[in-house]
């Protein structure tokens, strides 16, 4: 898989996914365990290494307790805010 050229959305991903999981209060581990995940995959996701599929992030929605719409969203406006702040510049 050729990395992203959108790494502002890899960057909102990452930073969704890690600050959902500290408010859950979950380690990389739980986490990794609810989605049926490798913990390195999760911690490579959190650093803006991986792409993951839409099953995936379909299962990270899931494992973080929120639907793939409201999850979706959320990464959206992290996109949003990082756009503003590259912007901003």
């Amino acid at each position: 898989m050729r990395p992203s050229s959108n790494a502002l959305l890899i960057q909102a991903l990452a930073l969704e996914v890690k600050a959902r999981r500290a408010q859950l209060d979950l380690t990389q581990e739980d986490l990794a365990g609810r989605a049926e995940l490798d913990r390195p995959y999760v911690s490579m996701i959190e650093v803006a290494r991986k792409q993951p599929t839409l099953s995936v992030l379909h299962r990270l929605a899931g494992a973080l307790d929120l639907s793939l719409a409201v999850f979706m969203r959320r990464i959206e406006r992290r996109y949003q805010d990082l756009e503003k702040v590259r912007s901003s510049a």
